[in-house]
């Protein structure tokens, strides 16, 4: 009888669709020079129908147990499952296409693992490096581009905890998480949240946090843990800050309805209202952008409001 073969400690997967070469091939080279040895974990790079493939243009084979594979059914939430039951270990590291790991990052996330079993769904700082210069008039929704700073460990197993609710920026995943994350959609959950293709869908991986919960888990988020997101010119235009604003609103409102958490359908806008917008806009001297960007925001949650009553009724209509 052959020896059986050990596990990875853990299982890197990279979910991409259409990436830019450059900003990959950094995602890959960080995780080359990672300070866990090759041997003690694989690499999952998952195609999510991309043209050309993946596959032709990136090298895996400095990675002993680097593979690369391919899902044709667009959505990032497709993808992540396929890595979810193609992953050997016990613990996941979701990486984004452009995201440059930190050199210990592997190394920490199993040292968490062991210093947090109560823990399920984890993640840390996401330090922003721009491709050009960040336009003054982004303010406080620079988090719309996945920006965080940990300034301390944090942890919890509230559901509506966001301040201990990791993004999908380089997050760990007990496999067991994952596996209730895939039964969760399997059975209906929430395969309608995240991102497809080039849309700006979100709230998968906060879905799968709560999986965590779930199953008598925490969510949090570390110190120890630190990546860079590279951010392209393209995303620091007025344009994509409304649509994932619209985006973003709508896919909270049917998250919300899909955890059988409260909703409240939005008020109509009224003249008083719309007055005392215009006197905040001049005393505080708010942009047009942020006065465009949040106007997106209200139509995101008028067609998310409409999303969750939809959902809701079906689900009523099934018993």
């Amino acid at each position: 009888m052959e020896p059986r073969t050990k596990a990875p400690d853990l299982s890197v997967i990279i979910c991409t669709f259409n990436p830019r070469e450059d900003y990959l091939r950094r995602v890959l080279n960080a995780l080359r020079n990672q300070t866990l040895p090759l041997a003690n974990w694989e690499l999952l790079l998952i195609d999510n129908a991309s043209q050309p493939p993946v596959s032709n243009r990136f090298d895996l084979s400095w990675h002993p147990h680097g593979r690369h594979l391919r899902e044709e059914k667009p959505g990032k939430i497709n993808a992540w499952l396929l890595g979810v039951n193609e992953a050997k270990s016990d613990l996941l590291v979701f990486v984004d296409d452009d995201n440059v790991l930190a050199p210990n990052y592997l190394e920490q996330a199993l040292i968490i693992a062991d210093d947090w079993p109560f823990v399920g769904v984890w993640g840390g700082s996401i330090i922003p490096e721009f491709e050009s210069p960040l336009p003054a008039w982004v303010g406080q929704t620079a988090w719309m581009l996945t920006i965080e700073v940990v300034k301390e460990d944090v942890w919890s197993n509230f559901r509506e905890g966001f301040q201990s609710i990791p993004s999908g920026a380089g997050m760990c995943v007990r496999r067991r998480v994952g596996l209730r994350y895939r039964e969760w959609c399997q059975s209906g959950g929430s395969l309608g949240l995240d991102r497809h293709g080039e849309g700006h869908g979100g709230y998968g991986d906060v879905d799968q946090a709560h999986c965590a919960i779930d199953i008598g888990l925490g969510t949090g988020k570390s110190t120890r843990l630190k990546l860079t997101h590279l951010i392209p010119s393209s995303r620091l235009t007025l344009n994509y800050f409304k649509k994932r604003s619209e985006e973003d609103a709508a896919s909270l409102m049917l998250f919300r309805a899909i955890r059988n958490l409260p909703i409240e359908k939005p008020k109509p806008k009224t003249l008083i209202g719309s007055l005392r917008w215009f006197v905040h806009r001049v005393i505080h001297r708010v942009p047009r952008e942020q006065y465009e960007i949040q106007k997106a925001y209200r139509c995101g949650l008028e067609k998310g409001w409409e999303l969750a009553s939809e959902y809701l009724r079906q689900k009523s209509a099934g018993g």
